[in-house]
């Protein structure tokens, strides 16, 4: 049974929700927080499939609070996932985050209760993120280092960190001025990419993600995530009617492993090579590196050298 709250952001695609919330089921959390988005008026299909996705999750069949938000109109991304998790954190001090479309291994579950007692007063600690995008490169010995890098495909806070959200990043001229920012430890790849990232969410040209103003308000606070060593969420819901990661096809998700009884660090201190492959692999870094079209080679030389330069990144 899972001690921590857990936070269940729904809205309208239930084939994914039946998997992920048979998930929280076996886990049996003893508190459980619903969060609903409401049907788009230009998508007559949401009324219905917001329905049946708000019934699967009413079998609640185990001992179990259960309190509900359901907005009746669509508030986007966003403004669901902030507005409900404010209202989660008024009433509970920590709790487990999962969206329907990111699945769980059980060992998620344990993962987080227990690391978010262990640094519930740390305040270098932030974030508890079960997404792993290492390549499969074990960082250390212990069950989980620490990153700049957050995740949002099933993650763990605290009311004091999510306190700090600012949806519009209103810090971010004067922070990106500062000594705090330059002192980052970002290379110039990555400094460019989220400086443009972080102008765009300032200046409202995205405007549809709580996930970069998230990121960027714990960078601003100088918080960090711990990131399990292995993969304990696999974002299932990846395909043409995802919201941000959109593909043609769906895909099948990134295989999760068991993470077993947890052995911890002995400091709290970023793994820089960490970092870079996170951003690397999950925010695109490769790509900005070694972009073909900058490449003054015959494709197939070109594809060789990005194999080899790939090869070599995902040994660090």
């Amino acid at each position: 049974m899972v001690n921590t709250p857990i936070a269940y952001i729904i809205f309208n695609r239930p084939r994914y929700t039946r998997q992920t919330f048979a998930a929280i089921r076996a886990a049996q959390p003893k508190e459980l927080f619903l969060l609903a988005d409401g049907p788009r008026a230009t998508h007559p299909d949401d009324i219905r499939l917001c329905a049946e996705v708000q019934e699967i999750v009413s079998r609640v069949d185990w001992p179990c609070v259960v309190h509900r938000n359901f907005s009746t109109t669509n508030l986007g991304l966003k403004g669901r996932v902030s507005s409900g998790l404010n209202w989660v954190f008024e009433q509970v001090e920590r709790a487990i985050i999962l969206e329907d479309d990111c699945l769980p291994h059980p060992d998620f579950f344990n993962f987080c209760d227990e690391l978010l007692e262990r640094y519930a007063h740390d305040d270098r600690v932030w974030v508890i993120t079960g997404d792993n995008h290492q390549q499969g490169k074990r960082r250390g010995e212990a069950s989980y280092f620490f990153s700049h890098y957050s995740d949002c495909w099933g993650w763990a806070t605290w009311r004091r960190a999510w306190s700090h959200y600012q949806g519009d990043i209103a810090f971010w001229p004067e922070w990106h001025a500062s000594e705090q920012w330059k002192n980052m430890g970002l290379d110039s790849v990555e400094a460019k990419f989220w400086t443009d990232i972080f102008s765009r969410v300032y200046s409202n040209s995205i405007s549809s993600s709580w996930f970069y103003p998230w990121l960027g308000s714990i960078w601003h606070g100088g918080g960090l995530t711990v990131t399990a060593n292995v993969n304990l969420v696999s974002n299932i819901g990846i395909g043409p009617d995802a919201t941000h990661t959109i593909a043609l096809t769906e895909q099948p998700g990134a295989a999760v492993s068991a993470l077993g009884a947890l052995v911890h660090p002995a400091k709290v201190a970023i793994n820089r090579n960490a970092d870079l492959c996170t951003f690397n692999y999950r925010h695109g870094g490769l790509r900005l590196r070694f972009p073909y079209t900058l490449l003054p080679l015959p494709r197939r030389w070109a594809g060789a050298l990005y194999r080899y330069v790939r090869s070599k990144l995902k040994s660090n």
